[in-house]
């Protein structure tokens, strides 16, 4: 993959594109933005957060949003996915 550093790892900008991606390939929805990156120093895997538009409604402020945790290895390697919540665009707390 282009830019990857002498040592054949992604930066944190190449992780999250490739997260944004694969949430898009992965479940159809349209992602919003990558809300979360994070490493687990153990596991030796980015945990990157992605948005993603799963119902779009009219006002957008009522849109149903998805937040979904990729995980990927240093070199952008697909080694987990899940959708840990559900929430209305407008909601004000995190909780949704």
């Amino acid at each position: 993959m282009a830019g990857q550093n002498e040592n054949g790892r992604l930066s944190a900008a190449e992780l999250s594109a490739a997260a944004l991606v694969t949430v898009a390939q992965l479940t159809g929805y349209q992602p919003e933005a990558v809300t979360g990156l994070e490493w687990d120093g153990d596991g030796e895997l980015w945990r990157i957060t992605v948005d993603a538009l799963e119902l779009s409604r009219i006002p957008n402020t009522t849109d149903i949003l998805g937040s979904y945790v990729v995980q990927l290895d240093d070199h952008g390697t697909l080694r987990g996915y899940q959708r840990t919540r559900r929430f209305t665009r407008g909601a004000a707390n995190e909780d949704g």
